[in-house]
């Protein structure tokens, strides 16, 4: 995307790409050090990931774990940094590997530096959905 766009039509056509499966381009929106950081993932799942190439590792199998549906009931809000927004909103889907729904609750602390991601407070709850034995983070903890 160029860097004229505003961090929430990024992260809008963020959403868009992880609802075409395309994580290639999604991870091609982030900066080469960004970060994303999980501040309520339990003990054994990663709390930070460092750099576009650990952010791929990590998604690299997202859609064999959750077929996203939509994001509905979305709201961006900006804040006194223009780079900066805060992201409210659910995903909705089925967990590929039960066919179990898969409804979570997100906020997000997202900031945008020269048009991709630098960091991502992603603050969600997988014990919400959590099956014994079902990975559904991409992140190939179980």
């Amino acid at each position: 995307m160029p860097t004229t766009t505003s961090p929430a039509d990024l992260y809008r056509h963020s959403l868009r790409l992880l609802l075409d499966k395309d994580i290639a381009a999604w991870v091609g929106l982030w900066t080469e050090d960004g970060v994303m950081e999980f501040p309520f993932g339990p003990p054994g799942w990663p709390g930070r990931l460092e750099g576009r190439k650990a952010i791929a590792s990590y998604m690299r199998d997202y859609p064999d774990h959750i077929d996203l549906h939509d994001f509905p009931d979305l709201r961006i809000h900006e804040t006194t940094d223009p780079g900066t927004i805060v992201v409210e909103m659910r995903g909705v889907g089925r967990l590929v590997e039960t066919g179990g729904d898969f409804d979570m609750t997100y906020i997000a602390v997202v900031t945008v530096r020269d048009g991709h991601f630098a960091s991502y407070r992603d603050y969600w709850n997988p014990l919400a959905v959590a099956e014994p034995g079902v990975d559904f983070t991409g992140s190939g903890a179980r």
